[in-house]
Parts: structure tokens; sequence; C-alpha cells
């Protein structure tokens, strides 16, 4: 019989073996604080127009250069429990707002950090965490008052420009205006009167070469296809979409076919070609003059195609097919007939270009409000397209949170140190021992002056007493000029870095919440992991890439 080995007395005594299980300040708080704060100083130097970019490298061995925190944390997987809620609460910002997600981190490991000194000061928890609600909220009432300017008119590419520019910069720092312009265009186009404006009407097709000032911005889509047939262009385009093969019907019911000789062999092929002709001259006869399919194009429904002159393009994403009904007006239609006129799609011209080495096939709108715009994206590297990719992913969400909420707020620290000084002073009239806590508060809000400074290469106190004093004499809206020599500050609304009122909301209001969170714990506690010992790596697949490599036996059984 087994010897019984006592287990040690305490908390561990009730739990499996394997279990591990932290508790008091020291274990749980400091450590998950510390998690966290390692978790905000790597995104921190990532922030603003100077920041540093990334290379993060996934579980599927893609390469990543970024400084877009968002793409970042996703492709981390943080497994921390308590570093994973501010991942959650940058995820939220993402969802709700679609950018400041560097913002939330930031901000939240710079009021875990306030916390841990306040806690080893001899705070108690409760006391940090009641004087961090009591702060936010003011924060929050204070917020509208920091509001300079607001968006007048969203149809105004021009406006829509200085708009878009700020969130571009801080991904893609000196080719903004540019970039910005694009963007600017491609989400003015689809914003119609009534004001509804979704993110997902501006697509983004990424073609390797060129330079990032080779991009352009089209009315309607454009896919990185072939045409199948003969035909290559075509104007005025009448589109019959169908989400089946481009094939002949093939019956639902399994049939044997019992042929006795030659003729009737021939018959039955002729059949099936006349059938398929039948079926193609239909689709001419409705007007039709482009076909787009789902699935496979049968070789002799393109033949038939090219002597009706249609021209054929096949795309295999559901996703794509959905959406190019939606840009040209179409309805997919589940198996090959026909169409009426209300299920046929219309578009000035479908014609298949060369962009760089790749073929593409665009279908272009003429008219100006259409459905879908398509900005395409040219760079000498695919991370740099999928960088670009993201500023535009950045400066198309901007535009959609101006749709919602027209109020700007100064960029570049402004609004941060306008916060910290007001919050400062109310934290100075509370009376009991959260003012403590309320203050530290307000200092955590010097985190961002002070990441940009050092990312731009400046001192950061420097900075930050110079902007304190600016503001103490009444400018709200003087920040950090990154162009200057040195510490220098200039207006930020004069010189056009304005943010969104929602994205500092929000980012506030995720950031406060996660810290709150993450401080509330007292203990941790975790099972053993489910499932026995983990199997051996095995020595690569018999599948080899190289021919010089021998591959390993194919036995399954050893």
């Amino acid at each position: 019989m087994a010897l019984h080995v006592p287990k040690a007395p305490g908390f561990a005594q009730m739990l499996k073996d394997g279990a591990k299980h932290y508790s008091g300040l020291e274990e749980a708080v400091f450590r998950n604080i510390k998690a966290c704060k390692e978790l905000s100083q790597t995104t921190r130097t990532a922030y603003g127009p100077n920041g540093m970019n990334k290379m993060v490298i996934n579980h599927l061995e893609k390469l990543f250069v970024t400084n877009d925190a968002a793409t970042i944390l996703r492709e981390l997987e943080v497994q921390h429990p308590a570093a994973k809620m501010i991942v959650m609460a940058s995820h939220m910002q993402e969802q709700e707002v679609g950018d400041g997600t560097n913002f939330v981190l930031v901000f939240a490991g710079a009021l875990l950090e306030q916390a841990e000194e306040l806690l080893r000061m001899g705070l108690s928890v409760s006391e940090v965490i009641e004087g961090y609600e009591k702060a936010c909220k003011k924060t929050l009432e204070i917020l509208p008052d920091c509001v300079c300017s607001s968006a007048k008119n969203l149809h105004d590419i021009k406006e829509a420009i200085s708009f878009i520019r700020t969130a571009v910069m801080s991904k893609q720092y000196g080719n903004e205006d540019f970039l910005a312009n694009l963007i600017a265009d491609a989400c003015v186009s689809i914003f119609p009167e009534s004001g509804n404006f979704n993110v997902d009407n501006v697509r983004v097709c990424k073609i390797l070469g060129c330079g990032v000032t080779a991009s352009s911005m089209l009315h309607g889509m454009v896919f990185k296809k072939e045409v199948e047939g003969d035909i290559s262009s075509v104007k005025d385009a009448k589109i019959a979409v169908f989400s089946c093969p481009f094939d002949c019907m093939v019956t639902e019911t399994k049939g044997t076919v019992l042929i006795n000789n030659a003729k009737e062999l021939m018959d039955f092929s002729k059949g099936e070609e006349d059938m398929m002709e039948a079926q193609v001259k239909s689709i001419k006869e409705a007007g039709a003059n482009v076909v787009v399919t789902g699935g496979k194009v049968a070789d002799m429904a393109l033949h038939y195609a090219n002597k009706y002159q249609l021209m054929v393009v096949r795309l295999n994403s559901k996703w794509d097919l959905r959406r190019l009904c939606k840009t040209v007006g179409a309805v997919a239609l589940p198996r090959v007939i026909a169409p009426t006129p209300d299920e046929m799609g219309h578009c000035n011209s479908v014609y298949l270009s060369e962009v760089g080495d790749t073929q593409v096939v665009v279908f272009k709108h003429e008219k100006e409000d259409g459905a879908i715009s398509t900005v395409v994206i040219r760079g000498s590297t695919d991370n740099l397209m999928d960088d670009i990719e993201r500023a535009v992913d950045d400066g198309v969400n901007t535009f959609k949170v101006l749709v919602r909420d027209k109020r700007l707020v100064p960029g570049a620290g402004a609004t941060e140190i306008e916060l910290a000084k007001q919050i400062t002073s109310y934290g100075e009239t509370c009376p009991g021992l959260d003012q403590y806590a309320i203050k530290k508060f307000g200092e955590a809000f010097e985190a961002f002056p002070r990441a940009l400074a050092e990312n731009s290469g400046v001192k950061g106190s420097e900075l930050i007493s110079k902007m304190y004093s600016a503001h103490h004499e009444g400018n709200k809206n003087i920040g950090f000029d990154i162009e200057g020599e040195g510490p220098a500050v200039k207006d930020m609304l004069e010189c056009g870095i304005l943010d969104p009122y929602l994205v500092k909301y929000w980012g506030i209001k995720l950031a406060t919440n996660a810290a709150i969170t993450v401080l509330r714990v007292d203990q941790i506690i975790m099972a053993k992991a489910a499932g026995g010992p983990k199997a051996p790596k095995q020595r690569g697949h018999w599948d080899k890439d190289g021919w010089d490599e021998e591959p390993d036996n194919f036995e399954t059984h050893h």
C-alpha cells in the first residue's frame, strides 16, 4: 500500500496536488501590479508619433512590425490573469472607439504604479479604490470643459482631413498628410446624408510594390483576382452574381444512365452542351454582361461565356461576394438561372488592371455616393502595408467616432495636463484619506506627456513643468511640440492636433475600471492545469520542405 503523505496545513490542504495559491498584499496585489506595469511599459514606448515599433512573432510564426498596441496585444496572447484584464480593457476600447488602445494601457499602468506607492505608504486598498473612483467621476465631469472645438460638417473633405490627420500621425509619422487625404476621401464619399456611417464600407486592398505615395482611392471594389474568360473589360456593366459554381445543374438525386450505343452517348453529351448553352444564352439575353460566381467555373460554361461575350469573375470568399452585391446592388442567386432586372447589379465599368505585377479586377462606380470605397495601398514590404492598413483603420474609426460625437479635445498631452492640474486641486479639497489617491490619479495623467517626451528623446520632467506653468496661466490648449527643439510647447488648437472627445472619455473610464479590478484582487488561486503530461514534440513531419532532408520513417506505431 502506498505511503500516505500528509499535506502542509492551511489553504493548500483543501486543494488538489499541484494547485498554486498566493494571498496578501506582498504576494498577490504587488505581483499583479508588477505584471501590469511590465505590460504597460512595453507598449508605452510605442506611444505617440515617435513611438518605437515592436517586432512580434505570433504562435503561427507570422512577423508583425508595428507600434499599434491593439495588434501587439492581440498577437502576444498574454497569459497572466491580471495583465489579461488590462488587455481586455484595451480590446473594449478597440471595439468601442477603434483607437486609443495604447492610451488605456499606459493610463492603467500609471494608475497601478501610483497605487503601489500608496499601498507601500500604508493606505488600505479600499481607500485607494475609493479615491480612484471619486477621481474618475470628477475627471469625466471636467472633461467636457477641455473641449476646444467640434466638427461642423463631416461632408467637407478639408475638415475631415484635419481630424483624421492626428490619428494617422501616431501610426505613420511622415506620411500623415498623404494618407489622411486618401482616408478622408474614402470616408466622405460613402458617408450618406442620413448620417449612418459603417466602418466596413471602406475596404483596403494591399498590393506589393512601388511606394506608399503610389496608393490611391477608388469608388467601388478591387479584388486581387484574374478574370476567367477572354473578355477583360466591360463598360456600363450589368452584373449577374451567383453564389454557386458556374456549371451545369447537377440533379439532387443519384441516378444511373444506361447507354447502349454510340449514338445515345453522342446525344447525351450533346444534350448537356445544349442545356449549358441555353443557360448562358438566357443570362446574356436578360441583359447581363458580367458574371460573378462564388464557385468554380466549368470549362464548358466558360466556352459559352466567351461565345456570348460575357465577362466571368470568380470570387472564392463569401464575404467578398456579399460586399460586391452591396456595392453594385445585386442579389446573389443560388443557382445558374437568368436574373431578373431587379436581381442584376450595375456599375460603370468592370476591368482587369495590372498594379505592379499583380492582376486586379476593379468594379468602379463613377457616382460619388457609392456604397463602398476601396483604398489601394502600395508598399515595398508586406509588414509596411499591414502597418499602413492599421493607420487607415484608425483614420476610418476616428471619422466614425466623430459622426457619433463631434466634440474634439486638444492632443499632444494638453488635455491630460489640464485634467492632472484640476484633479490635483480637487484632491486638496477632499478631507479623508482618499485625497492621496485622488492626487495620485491626477499624477497618473503625467505619464502621457512624459511618454511622448521620452519617445522623442526629450527630458520628461522639464516638459511637464513647462506645460504646467502654461496651463496655470489659463492656456488650456498648450501641448508638447514634437517638431520643436527640446521640451518645446505650443497651442494644439492652432496647429490642428486634436483628439476625438469619446476616445479620451472611454479610455479614462475603461483604464480606471481595469486598474480598480486588478487592485480588488487579494488572492490568486490557480488549480492544476487539466490533462496529463504534455506530449513530447515530434521530430518534424515526414512531409519535409527540402529534398535534401530525410523523411522520417512512416510507421505511426512505435
